[in-house]
Parts: C-alpha cells; sequence; structure tokens
C-alpha cells in the first residue's frame, strides 16, 4: 500500500535518490534513468489519451498499459540483489506481455500492410501516440543497458513488456489514424 503524505522529504537535495529496496543512487544512476524514462513514456500515454477518448476500446487497453507501466517502474527500482527484502517485490510477468501481444493483434487485424515507413503525425492522437512510442524504446535502450552491466539485474519479462508497448504504441497510432488511411508516408528522398 502507498501512503504518500508528505511530497517533499529533502532526502534527494545531494542528487540521490532511493530505490524500493532502501538502497540510495543518484539521479542519474542508469537504473534511475531507466525507470525515469518509463515514467515519462506514461506520462506521454496520458497525454495522448486526451485525444483517445472516441475510441473506447484503445483507451480502456491505453489505461491498462499506463498502470502497468507502474508495475514496470517498481519492478525497475527494486534491483535483484540476492538479499531477502521485507516484502515481495512487484514483477511484470508473462501474462501482461501476452495481454499486450494480443491486444496488438486485435488492433493489427483491421489495418492494411504498410509499404514504406510511417512519419509521425495524420492527427493529434496519432502524434501523441508516436511520441509515447518514442520515449518507450528510449526506456528500453536504457533498461538493454542497464541488463548488461555487471552486478544489475533486469527481468526478461519487463523487457519482452517494454518492447511490446512500443510496438502497440505504433499500432494504435495507425488505428487512431483511420487505421491507417490517414497514415503519413516517408517518401525516401522526396525532398532532394
Amino acid at each position: 500500500m502507498v501512503k504518500l503524505n508528505k511530497i517533499y522529504t529533502r532526502t534527494g537535495d545531494d542528487g540521490s535518490t532511493g530505490l524500493g529496496s532502501g538502497e540510495r543512487r543518484l539521479k542519474h544512476d542508469l537504473r534511475v534513468e531507466a525507470y525515469g524514462t518509463v515514467d515519462e513514456a506514461n506520462s506521454c500515454i496520458g497525454l495522448a489519451r486526451i485525444h483517445t477518448g472516441t475510441f473506447p476500446e484503445l483507451d480502456a487497453m491505453l489505461a491498462r498499459i499506463q498502470n502497468d507501466l507502474f508495475d514496470l517502474g517498481a519492478d525497475l527500482s527494486t534491483p535483484d540483489t540476492g538479499e531477502t527484502l521485507a516484502y515481495e517485490p512487484l514483477r511484470i510477468i508473462d501474462s501482461q506481455v501476452q495481454r499486450v501481444e494480443a491486444d496488438i493483434d486485435a488492433l493489427n487485424a483491421n489495418l492494411a500492410p504498410l509499404r514504406s515507413f510511417v512519419l509521425p503525425g495524420g492527427s493529434p492522437a496519432s502524434a501523441a501516440l508516436h511520441l509515447a512510442r518514442t520515449v518507450a524504446r528510449r526506456a528500453e535502450r536504457h533498461m538493454v543497458a542497464l541488463s548488461r552491466k555487471p552486478d544489475e539485474t533486469v527481468t526478461p519479462a519487463a523487457l519482452k513488456y517494454i518492447n511490446r508497448v512500443s510496438d502497440f504504441l505504433f499500432v494504435a497510432a495507425r488505428v487512431v489514424n483511420d487505421n491507417g488511411a490517414k497514415d503519413v508516408l516517408w517518401l525516401p528522398g522526396h525532398n532532394r
């Protein structure tokens, strides 16, 4: 149970922050960058949802992803050090990955195959979803880098989850562009 009575604690004034395990890390630590970027992607999805109200099924999917991204942040903020904690850390699990895959498949069923890359745009909702997608990809890059560091761990399910979320956001951006009919396609070398 989360309980936040006081928002500022002054404990981070020295440039450090506390992980879920109680360990202190510098705010520019790669683990903090990873879960901070997950939070940024979540905020971008929140902004995109301002424009997705006319797509209730998609909006419900995005709401579930937002909640899961908090789970992912909790997962990343509590590294598995092998030490016993006073609580069971929250971890992303395979069923969360599978649910996003099922959502991608459902949304993708009505989309025509692409014959070019898609430029972000077409509609405000699509542009916002593409922005969220690129931030999710940045979070994924941080997570992969973190997973390759000695003495650091990122669960395989967490890596799969963030990868699927960015795929989902790409498909969702096409859906809100009239199922891809209003996609803005890349024209290689068009402005030479």
